[in-house]
This record gives C-alpha cells, sequence and structure tokens, in this order.
C-alpha cells in the first residue's frame, strides 16, 4: 500500500509503505510457496493446452488439489492474525463482564471447532487408507486430507495461541474492534 500526498504546489507524490516481514508465519510461506507452485501449474496447462494444443491432463486435477492446499493452510494465517469474518455489533452494546464472557466463550467454540476438524479428517484418513486414488494422477487421496489435516492442526494451535494472547491481555478483538493481534 502506498500513501497518496498532494503537495502545496498540486503535484501528487506517492510514499510506498515499508513491507515488514519480520512476524510473517511459517504457514504464510508455505501458502505462498504452494501458491508458486500452483501458478506454475496452471502456466503449464495453459502452454500445453493453448501453445502446444497437447493438454497436459494431470495438470487440470494436480491444480484442483494445489488450491485445496493453498485455501486449507492459508486460512491458517487468518486465525494466526485473528482476522476471519466476526461481528462485534453486539459486544459494544453489552456490559464489559458479559463481552468478555461471550469472547471467551467464542475462543472456546473456535478451539472445540478445529480440534473436531483435525479429529474426523484424521478417522477419515484411517477409514478410507490407501485404497482411493486420485482419477488421473496415481496418487492416494489421503496426500490431499493430509494438506487438510495440517491446515486443520495449525489452525488449532493458532486458535490456542489466539485465545492465550485473549486471557493474558484481558480483551480481544470482539471487545476492542481496534485492536489488533500485534497489539500484545
Amino acid at each position: 500500500m502506498s500513501e497518496k500526498i498532494i503537495s502545496d504546489d498540486g503535484e501528487f507524490h506517492a510514499e510506498d509503505e515499508v513491507v515488514d516481514l519480520s512476524h510473517t508465519t511459517p504457514e504464510a510461506w508455505l501458502a505462498l510457496g504452494l501458491f508458486w507452485v500452483l501458478g506454475l501449474t496452471v502456466l503449464y496447462q495453459f502452454i500445453t493446452r493453448y501453445v502446444l494444443n497437447d493438454s497436459a491432463a494431470w495438470t487440470e486435477e494436480i491444480a484442483r488439489y494445489q488450491l485445496i492446499a493453498v485455501v486449507f493452510i492459508g486460512a491458517a494465517i487468518g486465525v494466526a492474525k485473528n482476522n476471519h469474518i466476526q461481528v462485534d455489533f453486539f459486544y459494544r452494546h453489552m456490559p464489559a463482564r458479559m463481552s468478555r464472557l461471550m469472547s471467551g466463550l467464542v475462543d472456546v467454540v473456535r478451539i472445540s471447532f478445529f480440534a473436531a476438524a483435525v479429529a474426523m479428517t484424521i478417522q477419515m484418513m484411517l477409514k478410507i487408507g490407501n485404497q482411493t486414488r486420485m482419477t488421473v494422477v496415481d496418487l492416494p487421496m489421503n496426500v490431499v486430507y493430509a494438506l487438510c489435516l495440517l491446515g486443520f492442526a495449525v489452525m488449532l494451535l493458532r486458535s490456542l495461541q489466539v485465545a492465550l494472547i485473549h486471557y493474558r491481555r484481558g480483551y480481544s478483538v470482539l471487545e476492542r474492534p481496534d485492536t489488533t493481534m500485534e497489539d500484545r
């Protein structure tokens, strides 16, 4: 992002914001890497289909699974930053004690959801084993489910981390929407 500045002489100037990668989480780097691999796969698919007129059949299926991986790993970034969709309207009109209690309940429900998702993904992976194969590529579907499991596990760990931060500082973003996770 850049800041727009109009000087006294009416000239427009833009100053770039300093990019700080020091707080970048490991899952963000993994999601970025997966995204680039996805982009290269789609580029290869485009070249083989429209330039060489001989489409590589595996690219569509692999690209679909790579997109799933990017979404599940990328969702962990939202949990770590605590910036998923949330409704803070009611918190503005609640008494402080009730607001704190509800915020704690939200943390518990979030942790419980991700723990259940991890457990159910493991159950599904154990049930299907290596029997089910992808359509075009001869790989087990558990490869895809393992990426989903990784995403859910990281989301669970990050939600535990976020709940601990909320507990230590005594409020959450729901109670004070003007704060961020960096305001620790």
